[in-house]
């Protein structure tokens, strides 16, 4: 299995971005997906997961703004970022948790891309 990211770059605020994580290894069933993201000096947070079946979870400090989406037939996991603000600046990462499909929360991903810079000025 294999995750690499891409997309990611410098952005006003107020701006958008939208980044992808080509997904190799799983065939047409796959398992919890979700976005995480570290800032220097922070824990890593997860932002944005994805279930099996396309059920979608949000952290909240990006409701409203990110939307997280699957193309299965394209093998791409993609996080689409709107309405971009300084604090978003960090280390995006793609993962996933080969162990579970329905229940996405946690911490036990355990495939991981080696991440994409996001950052975001004022």
């Amino acid at each position: 299995v294999q995750l690499v990211e891409s997309g990611g770059g410098s952005v006003q605020a107020g701006g958008s971005l939208t980044l992808s994580c080509a997904v190799s290894g799983y065939g047409s069933s796959w398992p919890c997906m979700g976005w995480f993201r570290q800032a220097p000096g922070k824990e890593r947070e997860g932002v944005a997961r994805i279930n099996l079946y396309g059920t979608t979870t949000y952290a909240d400090s990006v409701k409203g703004r990110f939307i997280i989406s699957k193309d299965n037939a394209k093998n791409t996991l993609n996080l689409q970022m709107n309405s971009l603000k300084p604090e978003d600046t960090a280390m995006y990462y793609c993962a996933a948790d080969s162990s579970r499909y329905y229940s996405c929360s946690g911490s036990s991903y355990n495939t991981w891309g080696q991440g994409t810079q996001v950052t975001v000025s004022s």
